[in-house]
């Protein structure tokens, strides 16, 4: 059976001529690049290339090419998003670098790492598990899922903060409520008070502008995969120079005991093609217009949010001011566990061949909406009408 497209339930809507750049099926609306993007065909292309270039001869690209090749593209990094070459190390994910922070961090009984309510999940699942492991304990400051302003996350973290807090981490743009915390002003704080901090920007390089040794952290995790159209296991990691002596990846092998640059550029055999694929993907995003494409996707994603909240009745989980290209909605009359979300899920996914995140969060019925250069007005008016028609049952 061939899968529904939006024509067999209501008039589809007119498609952005940019979508031809994707190979993302045309006959769906995807409303989901923020979990895990998507590639346009150049940077594909570019990929193979350099698959095919390995596997000529394997062991003289491993042990010739690959080390200048790799700090080529860390050097690409540092000039799009700041700091030095030797700053920045390609990981598979942001979780995979906040694993690397937390098992870096020297931790004892009675220690604390503190974190908010809108972290990561499998962040803080991995915070947990290290903490529980060396004593110390995880504390979370309770921020409400309608949030109103930036003082109301920095207070909540300042009451939070104890003489056995020994890290910080916190979300550049969380995943739950696509909200953009005041991470610079956070930063700020903290380290007044000899508090290191890692912020989480899994969702930030090519959403937002970045000049990321301005913010003040110690350390800083995002994705390329996500806005910036690398091909995912493009996440990266800058480190703050006086911590990179003490920062190595999770995953131990011959670089270990030399450099925080060897330790990471060298873990063992594994393909390194996405991150050789840096350069490509931040082109694509350049060539889509760069800081342009941003200020018109935070546009479309504003849109798309007053649309559906006008449509549902539903309330956007953060002020405007407070969002980029992805807005999170609470919506009412459904139930909020997530047997339900994901019922809610697979209809719009095979009723009306939507693809869009739905899910519980802190007792709410939540979505989410993203905008990138392939979305279109139209699309966030067919998800309204999808979604009212399962609302109203």
């Amino acid at each position: 059976m061939s899968n529904p497209s939006p024509s067999d339930h209501f008039r589809t809507p007119h498609k952005s001529s940019a979508l031809a750049a994707f190979e993302l099926d045309p006959d769906r609306l995807h409303l989901n690049h923020g979990s895990y993007g998507a590639v346009p065909r150049a940077v594909r292309v570019e990929q193979d290339r350099w698959r095919a270039k390995i596997e000529r001869d394997p062991t003289r690209f491993f042990a010739d090419e690959l080390p200048p090749a790799l700090r080529c593209m860390a050097g690409h990094a540092a000039r799009r998003f700041g700091g030095r070459g030797e700053d920045w190390v390609f990981c598979e994910n942001a979780t995979a670098a906040a694993n690397a922070v937390l098992q870096s961090l020297e931790l004892g009984p009675g220690d604390e790492i503190l974190t908010t309510s809108h972290a990561y999940g499998a962040v803080l699942k991995t915070m947990t598990l290290v903490a529980g492991r060396r004593g110390a304990r995880v504390n979370q400051v309770l921020l409400p899922t309608l949030l109103e302003s930036e003082d109301e996350i920095l207070e909540g973290i300042e009451r939070a903060l104890t003489p056995r807090t020994r890290l910080l981490i916190v979300d550049h743009i969380t995943s739950a409520t696509a909200t953009i915390f005041p991470v610079k002003r956070v930063a700020e704080l903290v380290r007044s008070k000899d508090i290191p901090v890692l912020i989480d920007g899994a969702h930030s390089p090519g959403q937002i502008a970045l000049d990321v040794p301005s913010l003040g952290a110690d350390w800083y995790t995002g994705n390329a995969h996500k806005w910036l159209f690398a091909p995912r296991g493009c996440g990266l990691l800058w480190t703050a120079p006086e911590r990179q002596d003490a920062t190595r990846p999770a995953v131990l092998s011959h670089g270990a005991d030399q450099s925080y640059t060897a330790a990471f550029d060298w873990i063992g055999t594994r393909d390194p093609s996405p991150w050789l694929a840096f350069e490509a993907a931040a082109q694509a995003h350049d060539g889509f217009g760069g800081d342009g494409l941003m200020t018109h996707n935070r546009a479309l994603a504003a849109l798309g949010a007053r649309i559906l909240s006008d449509a549902l009745a539903a309330r956007v989980t953060a002020p405007e001011a407070l969002r980029g290209a992805m807005a999170a909605l609470v919506l009412h009359g459904c139930p909020p566990n997530e047997e339900a979300a994901a019922d809610f899920r697979r209809s719009l996914w095979g009723r009306y061949a939507i693809t869009v995140p739905v899910y519980s969060f802190d007792g709410h019925f939540c979505l989410r909406i993203s905008a990138q250069i392939y979305n279109t007005p139209g699309d966030y008016e067919a998800l309204a009408t999808a979604c009212r028609n399962l609302v109203s049952g």
